[in-house]
């Protein structure tokens, strides 16, 4: 089934998270990715856990699909494969500290010379500019330094990492979103460019309600918890048995959400009666509210809500997603077949193609293992001979 990147090859020279996610991306899309990774090592990621004998399913959900050639690009067998690759690329995806690649001959000026046509995607913890240009950077500092930590958890509590690695995702993706817009502008102009992504701008892209807040007013957004800064009620409220959580947006669904837990005298109440107002009052609304939500089950509330058109939502566990029937509909927990492990499930792909059916949203192929396709890559995309491809594998650890 054709898929709409079907024919770009992209250098994925990344390891961890951010870099692969994006190459990730591209290969659910019908890119063929090219993994390049430290020889005998591999990717850092592989030493993640968890583990499934011995091997590890982290690095499987974010490289399914890929293929994997070891390269050392100090090395000067690296380099000229490493060069020869980028002759053959669209896209050339890194996430080294700025300035790394280019002491090895493979910064952007570099590879824009060896592929004008080649799409360069430098993802780093603060981009390849400014004066935190050089400094490393991981998820969580990211996450600190962007304001999303402060924001986060609850009021005058401890600061809180949010709890999947989104310093790292979303830079992946904004990586790939470049990526698209840059391969798009190439029918035009012919030329490759650069595509700068730092994970420290992507956090404050994100901030959509603290910034415009602070703009406006001067005020800084703090924590509220299980609450929302300028929509009320817009929060989780505590059950007989556990969570429930209640988004109504409007004076409409105020009503109703007031109607059907007995709180009719709410919906005329002067403090109450338009969101500014029940912003203004919201923890008043929201002891109100929870002295009724606490005598019913999360379940009982979830078939009201839901039969009056409420928008509402369980908190669900991990592995409550397992046995979503929605999440299962949308094709969002895949089963994959993996050598050494065995069937596992991952997180599927979340962009819905009409043209591409459910069955082939994710790469039918598993992850690599460690340079499992050198041969491949060296015959059929740079044209090696036999010869050539024996002294090059020649120079990598030998395969126990």
């Amino acid at each position: 089934m054709a898929k709409p990147l079907d024919g770009i090859k992209v250098l994925d020279m990344t390891k961890v998270l951010a870099g692969p996610y994006c190459g990730m991306m591209l290969r659910n899309l019908g890119a063929e990715v090219i993994h390049c990774e430290m020889p005998g090592a591999g990717d850092d990621a592989r030493a993640y856990g968890p583990y499934v004998n011995g091997e590890s399913i982290y690095f499987l959900s974010i490289n399914r699909g890929k293929k994997s050639v070891e390269i050392n690009a100090k090395t000067p067998e690296g380099k000229k494969v490493l060069t020869d690759l980028i002759k053959k690329v669209d896209v050339y995806v890194q996430n080294f500290k700025p300035g790394a690649l280019d002491k090895m001959g493979f910064g952007y000026e570099d590879v824009k010379k060896i592929n004008p046509r080649c799409v360069y995607v430098a993802i780093s913890g603060f981009g390849q500019t400014g004066p935190y240009a050089n400094r490393p950077a991981y998820d969580m500092i990211v996450q600190a330094m962007g304001g999303v930590m402060s924001i986060t958890g609850e009021p005058d509590g401890n600061p809180v990492r949010v709890g999947t690695s989104i310093g790292d995702i979303i830079a992946g993706m904004m990586g790939a979103y470049g990526a698209l817009a840059a391969l798009y502008e190439r029918q035009t102009t012919g030329a490759g460019q650069l595509v700068d992504i730092s994970m420290l701008d992507c956090q404050v892209a994100i901030l959509e309600n603290a910034i415009a807040k602070y703009s406006a007013t001067g005020q800084v957004a703090r924590p509220l918890g299980l609450k929302h800064p300028s929509i009320t009620p817009f929060e989780a409220y505590r059950t007989k048995d556990s969570w429930v959580i209640v988004a109504a947006g409007n004076n409409k669904l105020f009503a109703k959400f007031c109607e059907v837990t007995g709180r009719q005298e709410l919906i005329d109440d002067p403090k109450f009666s338009t969101n500014p107002e029940r912003n203004k009052n919201m923890h008043e609304l929201s002891n109100l509210m929870q002295e009724k939500i606490k005598d019913k089950t999360t379940d009982e509330w979830l078939k009201i809500f839901v039969d009056n058109g409420i928008p509402c939502g369980p908190i669900n566990s991990i592995d409550r997603l397992f046995e979503d029937p929605q999440i299962n509909y949308r094709n969002m927990l895949v089963e994959v077949e993996q050598p050494h492990m065995g069937k596992v499930r991952v997180a599927g792909n979340p962009v819905k193609l009409s043209t591409v059916p459910a069955e082939d949203e994710l790469p039918h192929e598993p992850a690599p293992q460690v340079g499992e396709h050198n041969v491949e890559i060296l015959r059929d995309v740079l044209g090696y001979s036999d010869d050539e491809i024996k002294a090059y594998i020649d120079t990598l650890p030998k395969k126990e």
